[in-house]
């Protein structure tokens, strides 16, 4: 009896260290994606500032006022 119940308790531990092993995987990947989302944003925010001074530029052209 004390066999069966030690191998249960073995067993236990034993499933309860694999599912804190893959919430740790699974954490660790969403932070991955986490920071990958933000330098995509930050990419497009750069992209998007570069834009705007290009057509602030043409019509400072355009208008002649571009010293």
């Amino acid at each position: 009896m004390a066999d069966n119940t030690q191998n249960m308790s073995y067993k236990a531990g034993e499933t309860k260290g694999q599912a804190q092993e893959k919430a740790s995987n699974l954490m660790d990947r969403a932070g991955d994606a986490a920071q990958s989302a933000k330098e995509s944003v930050q990419e497009a925010g750069q992209q998007m500032k570069a834009k705007a001074q290009g057509a602030a530029d043409a019509v400072k052209n355009a208008t002649g006022t571009n010293n």
